[in-house]
Formats: C-alpha cells, sequence, structure tokens
C-alpha cells in the first residue's frame, strides 16, 4: 500500500506537470477557444479555472476525509458547483491562475505524501463516484485533467467545440 501511495503520488507530480506545460506553451489566441458544446461553453482558459477549483476543492476533500468527516454531502450538485466556481475565478490573470494551480498540485502531492496505507480505505462521498475509498478518489484526481485536455486538443485542432467527455459531470 505504500507503493500505491508513493505512485498515485508520482503520477499527481507527472500530470500536474503535463497540464502545466499544456498550458505554459499555448499561443495567446487558443485562450479563447470553446472546448464544449455542452453546459455554459467553456473556453480552454475556463478549463484552466475548473483546474484550479477542482485542485482546491479535492485536497480540501482530502483533508476532510482525514479528519474523519464523510466527504462532500450527497446532494452536492457538481454542475452548479462548477458553474459558480468558473466565473468566480475569471478575474484572476492567466498567469495568477497557472500559479495558483501549481501551489494547489504542490498542496495535493504533499497531502497525498503523508497518507498511510490505512488512509487509502477511508470512505467518503464524491459526486462523480458515489460512496468510495480515498485511493479511487486520488485516480480520478490525476486522470480528470487528463480527460479535460483530449478535449481541449481536439477542439485547438479542429478549432470547434466539442462534447464534454464526462458528460453532465464536469
Amino acid at each position: 500500500m505504500i507503493d500505491e501511495i508513493r505512485l498515485v503520488q508520482r503520477r499527481l507530480q507527472e500530470e500536474g506537470e503535463k497540464m502545466q506545460a499544456f498550458f505554459e506553451g499555448l499561443p495567446g489566441a487558443d485562450w479563447s477557444q470553446t472546448v464544449y458544446l455542452d453546459g455554459s461553453g467553456w473556453t480552454v482558459r475556463d478549463l484552466l479555472a475548473h483546474f484550479l477549483s477542482a485542485e482546491q476543492t479535492y485536497v480540501e476533500y482530502i483533508r476532510r476525509l482525514l479528519r474523519g468527516e464523510a466527504g462532500l454531502p450527497a446532494d452536492f450538485d457538481l454542475n452548479a458547483f462548477n458553474e459558480t466556481e468558473v466565473p468566480r475565478l475569471r478575474r484572476l490573470s492567466t498567469n495568477d491562475l497557472l500559479g495558483a494551480l501549481r501551489s494547489a498540485r504542490a498542496a495535493t502531492v504533499a497531502t497525498v505524501a503523508g497518507l498511510v496505507p490505512d488512509d487509502l480505505e477511508r470512505r467518503g462521498w464524491h459526486p462523480w463516484l458515489g460512496d468510495t475509498d480515498l485511493g479511487s478518489v486520488l485516480k480520478l484526481l490525476y486522470r480528470h485533467p487528463m480527460i479535460h485536455l483530449r478535449d481541449v486538443r481536439r477542439a485547438l485542432k479542429t478549432g470547434k467545440p466539442v462534447r464534454s467527455s464526462e458528460g453532465a459531470g464536469r
């Protein structure tokens, strides 16, 4: 189980670096490309804000489980949360979003580094996974940006928005 914690920590670090590199390498014109047909039609820059919001929320979620709390409430509306958070973060500059995302991922990696094997079995409610263990949530955490970045690449390649790969659960 220690190996599993190290694996998750490494994947979070590596995928975080890939995510940062992707955004840091984007030309200015790409930031305004609409990515999704569904929801409020997020742009590439909106996805950066979404990643920041999600990362901050996930690290707090992990800390709640470690304190013995139940994760998120069963009636937590993920779509409503996302549709509130992204506009809230639009006021930040792109550089501020990138810096805050780097800091938030570092906090997540540090939190995971402090886990013990039994922590991976802690259970809580997650709006996408339902009643689940922390180990599953951590895997989703490093896969989440991978899913969205695939959509971003498709939208940038074609110049057209796509349907969300995650359906209603952005």
